[in-house]
C-alpha cells in the first residue's frame, strides 16, 4: 500500500492508478540478484491494516518463518512521511534503529521519489530496502525459502497448478483486489460505477466456483485463497461503505461469507487479522474521500467464528501437512482488532 501524507488527500479527486513496485529485487536461494536466503539477514515491514502486506504477515506464519523473517509493525495512522514506528518504544523499530520506513528507501536510493510502500524486505545489515515489489515477494516466500519452511509447511503455490493459480489470481486483482480502489477513489460517476460493477462481476462468479469447491485451486490453500482473503476480510469493514463498493454486504452473500469465515478460522489467516488497525487506517488516513476522520463503530464482527460448514466440500487446508504453531505472543493480534 503506498505512502500517506499528503497524497491521501488527493484521492477522489483525480482518477486512482496503481504504481508498479519500484525496487523488484528478489531474495531467492541461488541469490542471483545478490540477496541470498538466510535467516536472521532481513526484516519484513507491514501494516496490518494493508491487504498487500498482509498477504506477507498470512505467508510467513502459514510456511513458519517466524524465526527466520522478521517482522515489524508499522502504525496504522501515517503522518507525512508515510509509515512510522510509533507502536514501538521510543517510536523506533527496535532491529532497524529507524522512525520511518522511508529511512530504508532513502538508503537504498536517495531521492527515489516513488513513495514508501508496505509490505517491504529490508537488509538489516545495511538498512537499506531490498524490495517493495508485493505481488513477487510471498511467491519467493513460497518457492525460494523453501530451506527455511517449518515441517509440515503447506506448498502455497504448486508448480502443476501454478498456471491455473496465476489466472485466478490476475482476474482476482483487477476486478477485485485493484478494483474496491478503483471505485473508492473514483473522481467521477462512470469511473466509479464501472469499477463498481467489475467488483461485484468477480465476487459472483466466486461464489458461483466456490459453491463448488472449498478452495480456489485444488483441494488446499494456496496463494489465490491468501490474495481473495485479504479483500474480503475488509470488505464489510471499510470496502462496502468507505469505498462505496455497496450493492451487498459480504454477510449477504451465503458461499463467499463461509468461504471467509473458513480461513479466518483457519490458522495462520484470522489470527493475523486486526480489524481496529484495518478501520483506522482507511477512515483516518483517506482524507480525500473521509475529510473528518470519524472511524465507524461497526460492522458487528461477531459471526466471524461462527460454523461454516465447508467442510462438506472436501479438501483439507493443509492437506498432508499440518497447521502453524500458535501465533507468538509478542506478534499476537491486540484484543481490541479481534472479533
Amino acid at each position: 500500500m503506498s505512502d500517506g501524507g499528503d497524497g491521501n488527500s488527493a484521492y477522489g479527486h483525480k482518477a486512482f492508478r496503481r504504481s508498479k513496485s519500484h525496487f523488484t529485487d528478489r531474495v531467492t536461494a541461488d541469490a542471483r540478484d545478490g540477496w541470498p536466503v538466510t535467516a536472521g539477514r532481513y526484516r519484513l515491514v507491514v501494516s496490518r491494516a494493508c491487504p498487500w502486506a498482509s498477504r506477507a504477515v498470512i505467508s510467513r506464519r502459514l510456511l513458519g518463518l517466524e524465526e527466520a523473517l522478521s517482522m515489524a509493525i508499522a502504525d496504522p495512522v501515517q503522518d507525512d512521511r508515510s509509515w512510522r514506528f510509533t507502536l514501538d518504544p521510543d517510536g523506533r523499530d527496535p532491529v532497524l534503529g529507524i522512525r520511518y520506513l522511508a529511512e530504508a528507501y532513502d538508503r537504498r536510493e536517495p531521492g527515489h521519489g516513488d513513495g514508501v510502500s508496505v509490505p517491504a524486505l529490508v537488509d538489516v545489515p545495511s538498512g537499506e530496502l531490498v524490495t517493495n515489489d508485493y505481488q513477487q515477494l510471498t511467491l519467493d516466500l513460497a518457492t525460494e525459502w523453501t530451506a527455511l519452511h517449518r515441517a509440515g509447511a503447506p506448498d502455497l503455490y504448486p508448480e502443476p497448478l501454478r498456471d491455473e493459480i496465476d489466472s485466478v489470481m490476475a482476474d482476482v486483482y483487477e476486478d477485485l483486489n485493484n478494483g474496491v480502489y478503483r471505485a473508492g477513489f473514483a473522481s467521477g460517476q462512470d469511473e466509479y460505477e464501472q469499477a463498481c460493477a467489475g467488483v461485484f462481476r468477480r465476487l459472483e462468479l466466486l461464489a458461483s466456483r466456490l459453491a463448488r469447491q472449498r478452495y480456489l485451486v485444488g483441494d488446499t490453500i494456496t496463494e489465490a485463497d491468501i490474495r481473495l482473503f485479504t479483500t474480503l476480510v475488509r470488505f464489510d469493514a471499510v470496502y462496502h461503505g468507505h469505498f462505496k463498493c455497496n450493492r451487498w454486504k459480504l454477510t449477504e452473500n451465503p458461499v463467499l461469507w463461509a468461504y471467509a469465515r473458513d480461513l479466518f478460522q483457519t490458522p495462520g489467516f484470522g489470527d493475523t487479522v486486526d480489524f481496529d488497525h484495518i478501520k483506522r487506517h482507511y477512515y483516518q488516513v483517506h482524507t480525500g474521500i473521509n475529510p473528518t476522520r470519524i472511524v465507524p463503530v461497526g460492522p458487528d464482527l461477531t459471526g466471524w467464528n461462527a460454523a461454516h460448514h465447508r467442510e462438506e466440500l472436501g479438501g483439507s487446508p493443509f492437506g498432508t501437512g499440518t497447521p502453524p504453531d500458535p501465533v507468538r505472543p509478542d506478534e499476537e493480534v491486540p484484543a481490541r482488532g479481534r472479533p
